[in-house]
């Protein structure tokens, strides 16, 4: 279906929404705190982790729930804001994520990436977003969410592949009657970053109650923060040199690199001749710190008793969704261009010496050559503006089913859904490379050696501003556009209940469910010829392969819960489950590769005393390979290294490391003058491959829950240990494992090593970074090769009491880290990774998210007088250290050319911290307090306020080296830290 089409015919949403029926519940009734994160409400219902329809058994698995009255106080604008603060959840793509972002905002269980934890809407998947399989957290209807369930750990025997680290369930308000219209507004201490939401949902019950239907419509804007506006982003610093004021080679005036040339030159101040490059760009200010963002969506959801023993029921959801990033000027970055001797623009000193570093003999021979090369050039368009990517998203996803009573408390439910997700990137401000090298070819100014499409010459020799408003809208006067479009249909059927027996010593009877289901996934991704041509875009990262992909995975499950005792001595309640799930998937592609996994769960509850009750759950998980890991070609694109082993004069003086970059392709006239990667940015070549097998999990939790109603009424507490091993995973290394293979030790190290030699060095000036036309860089092909691996405690405690005065809440939920990594080969005998707990770096966060503190905590203090509720929320990231910190720094003896801890000492350069003493290798504990408070002004009217950072602390300054370019941007991690600032935000609530 086309989106012209949903797009006219949106409000079918909730006309569909009215005509079908919401899923019955699979519900469990727990106590009124267990696993909460804030103060829930008796008889909350968890409905995540569960096929089986008993609302009574006990689950052996802990489900973490944050409850409508949290979402309230937080004043939420999108589920993304529900989840990050959740201690666990470690940041993916989201609002403050800018180069990197790709229009979406995802969630990351445990830090073992986005695509190994399950999104869900009552309890049923959505469409992804993307190629990648993750679903884009923009498009639940936060109005209407009544809870979030979170369950961390493995649960692919009940929800299927995906689930190796857990769910995240969106459970929206059943049975809803009346109207609610909610308005927000958020502003910052300094007047910017205004975020506005508004949302109406209208619900009725008809029928004598045998139906009900609901509809939600809201939108969402928030604009853009710039890091030149804050002091911590003014300007660039260098993590590993403490300079403040710019970085990369790429800056203006333009400059040069050269095999033959230590170091980069650049166009002298007066223009005239080639000197050291003496400039550098500051490119900080033109970055956001938050994106700018617009939402529009409408859900809806019905459901109608046929009869007693039939129920029918339906969603609707449709969502668009617009996003942009903003980064700094585009320009020509490492990329080889020649420019002839008569070139009107070129100064006759620059162009005598391009002759002679080229071994162009001088005179006629250079005044007439066609083609003078240039080495690889770099500059900043600073006269283009910025590089601006829209990413516009329209999505629907439809559910219709119905649920029939076969007999006493056994039933059979069975439905159908449908979703579509379509994505066009619009990139504006990017310099087109062959369109550069044709102005280039010039003899005069005003005409092009070839004059197609409106050709006009290039200044590329002067000052900034050089290039004049019709030599940019030449060089820069192209648009491109990247497609992303994913869909997914599902069928799934199950008979469950309870079997009528119950044993003995029990109370509850043995409850089961059995079924099956069938899923079919599509993804493809289709980019214009500008942006699938590498190097064509100036700054772009790489070419934007094109692909598509299908696959279908079909399953059959089963799961089994029995009650053995309750209500006896020593066996308060003693519960067992089982379940199994077996599934095959078949993929779409040539020799029509398939593959089959089985997944299990075994777990259980028992509670001596009404007080205490021990859980345990072991299960084996499984994770098929998404579409972009099946079906991407091969392509080069960036990753972050900040030291090369082969830079400097180092391979001059040790042979065999010589040795090893002349046969990385590294010129010999560059050896001794080898520069870092540009901007702490290496070119790697990656792909996917059909050949790929599910991952495999095992996950463990174990843990007690306490209750003692009797000696302290109104106090839960729950501590829990998890664990969580994958193996055979699907990654690829990162770039400090590429580096190990090879270099780790010089003495062993060989330059006819396949781990040396399929890294692949610039031609011209042997760096890792250059064109992607031309520099491979390192090699990461994704692979079953990898192993996961973490373990840590969740600590809930919950109390509830009345002082007389008011009533008082105290809600914690902690938790410890106790060790996560990633192993690029399990084969691999010398096991580098880092354990990414407290460390931060380029190797930590295999995704693209930001850091995992060992402790992270979140309590919530509120007192309720009559009307009024004032709520402290404290939020706890304990501290970190570079993962090379240790190592030497700057300027002190490096034996084996070990990795770099980054700056100690004085800030140096132009901007606010010149002077400032830093360590940029530690980041102490952080501390963030948001007081709320909640009116209700009138019967139906509510008015809740938040002072959010409440005492306006700085996020840590780190510098731009000090980890990914997604996750380490601004001088910071701005998805970890708070780089807004005090801000202040009000809701009005009109409930009838």
């Amino acid at each position: 279906m086309k989106f012209q089409q949903i797009l006219k015919a949106s409000s079918a949403t909730a006309v569909l929404g009215l005509a079908l029926a919401s899923q019955p519940a699979f519900a469990q009734v727990v106590p009124a705190t267990d696993e909460t994160t804030e103060g829930q409400d008796e008889d909350v219902i968890i409905v995540t982790g569960s096929l089986i329809q008993n609302p009574n058994l006990e689950r052996s698995a802990p489900v973490n729930v944050t409850t409508e009255g949290e979402i309230e106080l937080k004043q939420a604008t999108n589920a993304e804001n529900l989840l990050r603060e959740v201690p666990g959840v470690v940041p993916n793509i989201g609002g403050n994520t800018n180069n990197g972002n790709n229009g979406t905002a995802r969630v990351d269980l445990r830090g073992l990436g986005s695509n190994r934890n399950l999104v869900m809407l009552n309890s049923t998947r959505i469409v992804p977003s993307d190629t990648f399989g993750a679903v884009d957290l923009n498009n639940i209807p936060v109005a209407l969410i009544e809870r979030v369930d979170v369950l961390t750990g493995g649960a692919s025997t009940i929800y299927g592949a995906d689930a190796v680290t857990g769910v995240v369930n969106f459970i929206t308000k059943q049975d809803f009657a009346g109207m609610d219209l909610q308005l927000t507004n958020e502003i910052t201490e300094r007047g910017d970053g205004n975020r506005v939401r508004a949302d109406l949902v209208l619900g009725a019950n008809f029928d004598d109650g045998r139906g009900n239907a609901v509809l939600s419509v809201g939108y969402m804007q928030a604009d853009p923060i710039y890091f030149g506006q804050r002091d911590l982003g003014q300007c660039v610093v260098n993590s590993l040199t403490g300079f403040c004021g710019g970085d990369s080679p790429t800056a203006t005036p333009t400059s040069f690199g050269f095999a033959n040339v230590a170091g980069n030159l650049q166009v002298s101040p007066g223009g005239n001749s080639l000197v050291p490059q003496y400039s550098l760009f500051n490119f900080n200010p033109f970055n956001i710190y938050q994106v700018p963002y617009e939402r529009f969506n409408s859900y809806g959801e019905a459901h109608y008793e046929v009869s007693d023993r039939v129920t029918v029921y339906g969603r609707g959801l449709f969502s668009k969704n617009t996003v942009s990033t903003i980064i700094a000027a585009s320009g020509v970055f490492g990329e080889s261009l020649t420019v002839p001797g008569n070139n009107p623009f070129l100064p006759a000193g620059i162009r005598d010496q391009l002759c002679t570093i080229n071994g162009i003999a001088l005179g006629t021979a250079c005044n007439t050559n066609p083609a003078i090369p240039l080495g690889v050039v770099y500059r900043r368009s600073v006269e283009l503006g910025p590089r601006i990517s829209e990413y516009v998203s329209n999505v629907f996803d439809l559910k219709a089913g119905v649920t029939v009573n076969l007999f006493g408390n056994v039933d059979f439910d069975i439905y159908g859904a449908y979703g579509e997700s379509e994505r066009d990137e619009t990139r504006k401000g990017y310099v087109a490379r062959s369109r550069l090298q044709q102005a280039l070819n010039a003899n005069n100014t005003t005409t092009c050696t070839v004059t197609t499409n409106g050709c006009v010459p290039l200044n590329l020799f002067g000052q900034p501003g050089s290039i004049t408003p019709e030599q940019a809208a030449f060089i820069g006067g192209v648009t491109s556009t990247v497609t992303q479009a994913s869909s997914l249909s599902q069928v799934h059927a199950q008979i469950g209940g309870d079997v009528g027996y119950t044993l003995p010593w029990a109370s509850e009877p043995v409850a089961f469910a059995i079924g099956a289901e069938q899923r079919k996934y599509f993804a493809a991704q289709r980019p214009d010829n500008l942006a699938s041509v590498p190097g064509e875009l100036g700054g772009a990262g790489g070419a934007v392969v094109p692909f598509e992909g299908r696959y279908r995975a079909r399953d059959a499950f089963a799961e089994l819960v029995l009650p053995i005792a309750s209500d006896r001595p020593f066996f308060n309640e003693l519960t067992l489950e089982a379940g199994v799930r077996r599934s095959w998937y078949d993929v779409d592609a040539p020799g029509d590769p398939s593959f089959s996994a089985t997944t299990w769960k075994v777990g259980g509850t028992f509670s001596p005393v009404p007080a205490v009750t021990f859980r345990a759950n072991y299960t084996k998980a499984v994770r098929a390979p998404n579409i972009f890991e099946l079906f991407r070609p091969q392509s080069t694109q960036l990753t972050n290294l900040a030291t090369d082993p082969c830079a400097g004069a180092a391979p001059t003086t040790n042979a065999t490391l010589r040795a090893v970059c002349l046969a990385q392709g590294a010129p010999a006239a560059s050896i001794g003058s080898i520069q870092d990667p540009a901007a702490g940015q290496a070119n790697v070549t990656v792909r996917g491959s059909t050949a790929l097998q599910p991952e495999t999990a095992k996950t463990f939790t174990v843990g007690v829950l306490l209750q003692p109603e009797t000696y302290l009424s109104g106090f839960t507490m729950s501590l829990d240990y998890y664990r969580i091993n994958v193996t055979d995973a699907i990654n690829a290394p990162l770039p400090g494992d590429l580096i190990a293979a090879c270099f780790g030790s010089l003495s062993a190290a060989s330059a006819t090593d396949p781990d040396c030699t399929s890294i692949r060095r610039n031609p011209a000036t042997g760096r890792l970074s250059g064109s992607p036309a031309t520099t491979p860089g390192l090699f990461a092909p994704l692979s079953n090769a990898g192993r996961l691996f973490t373990d840590g405690f969740d600590l809930v405690a919950n109390y509830r009491t009345d002082l007389g005065f008011a009533d008082l809440d105290l809600n914690f939920s902690g938790n410890y880290t106790r060790r996560s990594f990633f192993d690029a080969s399990q084969a691999s005998a010398a096991n580098r990774f880092p354990d990414c707990p407290g460390i931060y770096s380029a190797n930590c966060g295999i995704a693209i998210g930001g850091l995992q503190p060992k402790f992270s905590w979140s309590q919530r203090t509120t007192l309720g007088f009559d009307g009024v509720d004032v709520s402290l929320l404290w939020r706890h990231i304990g501290e970190f250290e570079y993962e090379f910190a240790n190592n030497p720094g700057i300027g002190q003896p490096n034996p084996g050319n070990l990795p770099r801890s980054l700056f100690r000492g004085a800030i140096t350069g132009t901007g606010p911290f010149v002077g400032q003493q830093v360590d940029l290798n530690r980041i102490k504990a952080y501390d963030y307090f948001d007081l709320s408070a909640r009116f209700k002004v009138l019967e139906n009217l509510t008015l809740t306020t938040t002072v959010f950072n409440l005492f306006d602390k700085e996020a840590p300054l780190l510098g731009g080296q000090a980890g990914t370019t997604s996750a380490n941007s601004g001088n910071t991690y701005p998805s970890t830290y708070d780089v807004i600032g005090r801000r202040y935000s009000v809701t009005a609530r009109l409930q009838f």
